[in-house]
């Protein structure tokens, strides 16, 4: 099995301003394109420090989570969310019309957008040791651990928080191990 693996250090991540000007987002990593176009899935980091609107990314899928901060509800086309609180992931459409309230001052969040015509996807939030095997394309493992152990098939690697390991090309059966905190996300081409 042939498989690229490398790791994205937290430091490393370019920072760019958000498509309605309202604040920025550090870029973790995204499939191509460049900007806030062309990509067919894109992972980022967002500081929200008011509460306000969210851009559109008609033709694309997001889920979110909150990372640090108290949390927030949504306002998703006119109707509100359960309060999101730290690791627990929601997932809309791009297209919908997003307002966010902050729960008790400012909060960074998680974001995964993807074109679901083109990627299907599954993120997933694990904590302690697990081992899973995955059969998707690209495989994206996210640290909120001070340190997190990735085993991947014969190679180790170590990530700092928001550190972020990818794996690309695989189209076998992968095992993978962690032993901490982090997000999983498994992405197969359509």
């Amino acid at each position: 099995m042939k498989c690229e693996v490398k790791v994205l250090r937290a430091e490393g991540y370019p920072r760019m301003p958000w498509k309605n000007g309202g604040g920025s987002t550090e870029e973790i990593t995204r499939d191509a394109g460049a900007g806030l176009d062309g990509f067919g899935w894109r992972l980022s980091i967002a500081d929200i420090a008011e509460s306000g609107g969210f851009s559109s990314f008609s033709g694309y899928q997001r889920v979110i989570t909150v990372l640090q901060g108290d949390g927030m509800t949504l306002c998703v086309d006119g109707e509100d969310t359960r309060p999101l609180l730290p690791l627990d992931p929601f997932a809309f459409s791009g297209k919908s019309q997003v307002s966010c309230t902050l729960l008790g001052g400012a909060i960074r969040d998680f974001n995964l957008i993807y074109a679901p015509q083109r990627y299907s996807a599954r993120l997933q939030w694990l904590d302690g040791e697990q081992r899973f095997f995955s059969s998707a394309g690209t495989v994206l493992v996210f640290s909120v651990s001070e340190l997190l152990e990735v085993v991947v098939g014969e190679k180790t690697a170590q990530l700092g928080r928001h550190d972020c390991l990818q794996l690309d090309g695989n189209t076998g059966l992968v095992e993978i191990s962690v032993n901490a905190g982090c997000c999983v996300i498994e992405l197969t081409t359509r």
